[in-house]
């Protein structure tokens, strides 16, 4: 009977919770999605170029993964993230998104392609020493700031 009750309060509990899950304003979860996206891009590229620039110890290892990570979130399908109207100027405050994005496209395209081969091209390299890695990482820098000034409001 113990077992029957643990269920049928998990089953209650369940039934609560998964509407709180649902998609009040599928924009704004998919602008969650993207920035959420970006920040995992951040965290593994930050200590790249923090070794690149000597502002902490070169760690072969650590470099190849955290290269590798930056790798590994190409394969991810990010085209739900980027809905029409979840720009900056149907959510000021909650993004910062130029609605240049959806007007132009399919010219953001060549700015992630361009992100795409400098990530694949430091992933190759960045475990090779310190020199490979600065060898590589500013093509990396240099193509998120491209996208970034083109279609992101500068704060």
């Amino acid at each position: 009977m113990r077992i029957a009750s643990k269920l049928f309060f998990l089953i209650i509990g369940l039934a609560l919770a998964v509407p709180g899950f649902a998609a009040k304003d599928p924009l704004k979860n998919a602008m969650k999605a993207r920035q959420g996206e970006m920040q995992l891009r951040a965290f593994n590229v930050g200590p790249l170029f923090a070794m690149a620039k000597g502002k902490i110890d070169y760690d072969a290892a650590m470099a190849n993964k955290l290269a590798g990570n930056l790798k590994l979130l190409l394969d991810l399908d990010t085209s739900r993230h980027w809905p029409k109207g979840s720009d900056i100027d149907n959510y000021m405050g909650d993004t910062t998104a130029l609605p240049k994005i959806w007007t132009t496209y399919p010219e953001i395209g060549e700015y992630g392609k361009k992100y795409a081969t400098a990530v694949n091209e430091l992933a190759a390299e960045a475990g090779n020493g310190v020199d490979a890695l600065k060898s590589k990482i500013g093509a990396v820098g240099k193509s998120c700031k491209g996208c970034h000034d083109e279609f992101r409001e500068m704060q």
